[in-house]
């Protein structure tokens, strides 16, 4: 893979598209007609963790669009904005570039964070959500307070804070992203092969992406003792009356098993269960089309 963005742009039966959305440049790819449904990866991945997803729901008759997140892939890399208020505003804006008024929103990790958010900040746009190995997050913030087991799954999150180290770790060298990647997967298991995890190590060493996804993750700590920490905690708070599906690998290394309720923003969540952290080994047409008939309400 070389060191540019284009790279990232990998053939298949989907078609690669760059919209204008919330003030930057998005790379889409985007296949099948239909009700949209968005795909949003996790770290330290990009759109093709949902190579497998964009074709089974597709041949399922859906409009499917995997991005890549800001500062990921071939998405623009701007110095800011990487707080969760605006990276749902791209989500959103980014379904009004494609034409529709509406869409379900699928993310995995850092996309399953933001996949909550969109109920609570984008309403007008949001049909339904689900999240794969993300739980919400005020039952994974209190968890990461609370609970020991995510305490230590937390551990990588203080590498992360520290200027420079990060980038110059995921850019210089795939052992970070294959350390990552290994040490989040169920235990004695075979994934990731190691030219998928090489993939995602090039696509984390593109200029700027190590340090766009870092952000990322300083937000989401930093910010809970400021003001926009505050407001974001009290906007998830609200309740949720779009349908949702949760999934959660039972021997998942990066969230510990937590109780999925969170009484005050839900009611009922269902469960199901994939192998891991990601959604690579995860049967996508069993699990993904689950989520269309699944919901719960606040």
């Amino acid at each position: 893979m070389s060191n540019d963005a284009s790279s990232v742009l990998i053939e298949g039966p989907w078609e690669h598209r760059f919209v204008a959305a919330n003030g930057a440049r998005f790379h889409v790819a985007e296949i099948g007609q239909g009700p949209l449904v968005v795909l949003l990866h996790g770290f330290p991945q990009f759109w093709w963790a949902w190579r497998d997803q964009l074709i089974a729901l597709s041949q399922a008759g859906y409009h499917v669009a995997a991005i890549d997140l800001r500062g990921y892939g071939a998405s623009d890399k701007p110095p800011r904005g990487y707080d969760t208020f605006t990276l749902a505003a791209d989500v959103a804006s980014i379904v009004r570039s494609l034409g529709e008024s509406t869409a379900a929103i699928i993310g995995h990790g850092w996309g399953g964070w933001i996949a909550w958010s969109m109920p609570p900040m984008q309403p007008a746009v949001t049909r339904a959500v689900a999240a794969l190995g993300m739980p919400h997050p005020l039952v994974l913030r209190h968890a990461s307070v609370r609970n020991p087991a995510q305490v230590r799954a937390n551990a990588y999150l203080a590498g992360l804070q520290r200027p420079f180290v990060p980038e110059h770790q995921m850019s210089k060298s795939p052992a970070y992203v294959e350390r990552l990647l290994g040490a989040w997967s169920a235990p004695g298991g075979l994934w990731p092969p190691r030219d998928l995890a090489l993939r995602y190590a090039e696509a984390m060493a593109l200029p700027f992406v190590a340090h766009s996804a870092a952000e990322y993750y300083r937000w989401v700590v930093r910010s809970q003792w400021r003001l926009d920490g505050r407001r974001f905690a009290h906007c998830v708070r609200s309740p949720i009356t779009v349908p949702v599906l949760q999934l959660q690998g039972e021997q998942d290394r990066a969230v510990s098993r937590l109780s999925p309720r969170c009484p005050r923003h839900t009611s009922r969540v269902p469960s199901s269960s994939i192998s891991s952290q990601t959604p690579d080994i995860s049967c996508p047409r069993k699990h993904l089309r689950r989520s269309t008939h699944t919901s719960y309400a606040g």
